[in-house]
């Protein structure tokens, strides 16, 4: 299967309504939609998430892991 790899930063108020709508999402055991940089994703409800955190001197770094399998 082809490998995908999209990353793009988003404004606070942007990044708040995409973090909004997948704890609605969450609350409700339903699946989540989002579009990140032109790509749209289909998360499915039982979707397993991380967080991580990490730190190097004074960079520090927290990670959303959203993962699953494709069925």
């Amino acid at each position: 299967m082809e490998e995908i790899e999209v990353e793009k930063g988003y404004s606070n108020k942007q990044t708040a309504e995409k973090l909004r709508r997948l704890a609605e999402s969450l609350e409700q055991g339903k699946a989540f939609e989002i579009q990140v940089g032109g790509q749209r994703i289909y998360v499915p409800a039982d979707a397993r998430i991380d967080f991580e955190y990490e730190r190097e001197d004074e960079h520090h770094e927290l990670e959303i892991e959203i993962k699953w399998k494709s069925k």
